[in-house]
């Protein structure tokens, strides 16, 4: 800090000129493809998103790019390439040379990535333009200054990187444990049943409440994928496994279809409440119904449903009590470490995502000149 400090005592002893963005930087459309021209080459196509929509064989950018996705569910999401890319359904933010380095510009964004967000338009596919950032007021120190923060910036940036690489491939790593311990308790069990066999289940006592109708509290209001809102009452109060009913993540599952909830709860007819009679049953049931393909048990087309003579017909593996426990004991470890907020790996890089929110406030600070 001290020598960033020392720069602008020398460079900007009278303060920083802060320019808005439109004034000092200019922002180019993308180019619209479909996917089916883009079956080969290794040219990442930018079309919002942290990582490549697909590749292509041409680039229409090079060098340096910021590229702010346009529409869609990340539309608003920067992010920056320093390689040949080809720009879809994104712009791109091209800074003048003589007053901005680029990169300092991507940390000035990702600095604001929230206020960028909230300038999405549009009602069914949010849409942000270049022309909503360009009131965006940019300081403008020195060229000297911005690198400086720029290395710094970096810095937290690359640590963000590796740890998340690292829990990448523990996530990886736990896929596979459980993939393994799962395939050695189908081969080795004697054991199969049903989910009826070896649940409760408790959809009789489900309520729905319309939206306008419920009365705001601190319970959990529970839906097929998890909390949709929060109450000023509950019917459950226990664990249970909650299980999709219908809806398209049934087929896509982006999320998982079975979750466990503890304490007192709302749930409404969208999602199956099952009820187990210790820890590592619910628990070891939770998993297998995450990992296998529920295709054969859903019905419906524009409206996958599980209903509850599919789920209760669903067969299980259920081997002897204390080889449960030892298996949930065993994937419980992993998910701790790739998932749990709190602690393990998801908790450093929480540190570190804050720590580069906090330094990037600082460094993208500064006294502004007086005109």
């Amino acid at each position: 800090m001290s020598h960033i400090d020392q720069l602008i005592a020398e460079l900007a002893p009278n303060g920083v000129t802060y320019r808005a963005l439109g004034d000092v930087a200019t922002f180019r459309r993308g180019t619209s493809m479909t996917k089916k021209v883009t079956t080969e080459g290794e040219i990442p196509v930018i079309a919002g998103g942290r990582m490549p929509a697909y590749y292509h064989g041409e680039s229409n950018r090079s060098g340096e790019t910021i590229a702010v996705a346009g529409s869609g569910a990340y539309a608003g999401f920067v992010s920056y390439w320093n390689e040949p890319v080809f720009v879809s359904d994104a712009f791109t933010v091209d800074p003048n040379p003589l007053l901005l380095a680029p990169k300092y510009v991507y940390h000035f964004l990702l600095a604001n990535q929230e206020a960028i967000h909230a300038k999405k338009s549009g009602g069914g596919v949010p849409h942000v333009k270049g022309s909503d950032l360009a009131l965006l007021r940019i300081p403008v120190p020195p060229l000297e200054v911005q690198h400086v923060v720029i290395k710094v910036l970096d810095l937290f940036k690359e640590l963000e990187a590796e740890l998340e690489a690292e829990l990448e491939a523990r996530r990886h790593q736990h896929a596979f444990y459980r993939e393994r311990l799962l395939t050695i308790l189908k081969e080795r069990v004697g054991l199969w049943t049903t989910v009826a066999e070896i649940a409760v289940n408790l959809d009789s006592k489900r309520k729905p409440v319309t939206k306008s109708a419920r009365e705001s509290g601190g319970y959990p209001y529970y839906g097929a994928s998890g909390i949709v809102d929060y109450v000023d009452d509950y019917i459950f109060d226990g664990d249970y496994l909650l299980v999709s009913e219908d809806g398209a993540n049934l087929l896509a599952r982006s999320t998982p279809i079975a979750f466990s909830v503890s304490g007192k709860a709302w749930v409404n007819n969208h999602a199956h409440v099952l009820s187990f009679s210790s820890y590592a049953e619910r628990r070891f049931a939770e998993i297998y119904l995450n990992s296998i393909d529920l295709s054969p048990f859903v019905s419906g087309g524009a409206q996958p449903k599980l209903n509850q003579a599919n789920l209760n017909r669903i067969p299980i593996p259920w081997p002897s009590r204390v080889e449960q426990e030892r298996f949930v004991a065993i994937l419980d470890k992993f998910d701790v470490l790739v998932n749990d907020p709190g602690a393990g790996l998801p908790a450093e890089l929480f540190a570190r995502r804050k720590q580069y929110e906090y330094y990037s406030h600082r460094l993208l600070t500064f006294e502004e000149k007086v005109a």
